[in-house]
């Protein structure tokens, strides 16, 4: 079973320069990703208020700046562990400006960190879509990543 891989992010956006920065990622991580056993990437927008309700799968990683913080190395075995275990949807949650929303971060299975910082949230979409791709570049042996 292929795993398919979704940003749920709280806030609307849509010509928002990161989010086509994002969406462009996404794009190149699903074309590549095809043959490594990822169906698909995809980002969905949701009003904040709304946020929790739109987070629907069994595994959900919550983006918070007091989580995990992974290698890119890291970040793309665990995608590979997560796809071998046969999972068959993952959803990256991120919040809009108020964070996100206590309901999502206590269903988390992991709880993930770019750093101790708060990036905007924005900008977070695009710095995991990138992450997303470098992960599959990476797990394919794309030059790409450059440790």
């Amino acid at each position: 079973m292929a795993l398919a891989i979704d940003i749920v992010a709280g806030g609307k956006a849509k010509s928002a320069p990161e989010t086509l920065l994002a969406l462009s990622y996404l794009e190149r991580a699903r074309d590549a990703g095809r043959s490594l056993g990822f169906s698909s990437f995809g980002l969905t927008e949701t009003d904040e208020r709304k946020l929790a309700a739109a987070v629907v799968s069994p595994f959900v990683v919550a983006l918070d700046e007091r989580g995990k913080s992974f290698t890119s190395e890291g970040f793309a075995r665990d995608l590979a562990k997560w796809r071998d275990a046969g999972e068959a949807r993952l959803v990256f949650a991120i919040g809009g400006s108020d964070g996100l929303p206590a309901e999502v971060k206590q269903r988390a299975r992991l709880t993930l960190a770019f750093g101790t910082q708060t990036w905007p949230h924005l900008l977070v979409r695009a710095m995991l879509a990138e992450q997303l791709y470098r992960a599959v570049t990476i797990l394919g042996g794309h030059p790409y990543h450059r440790a």
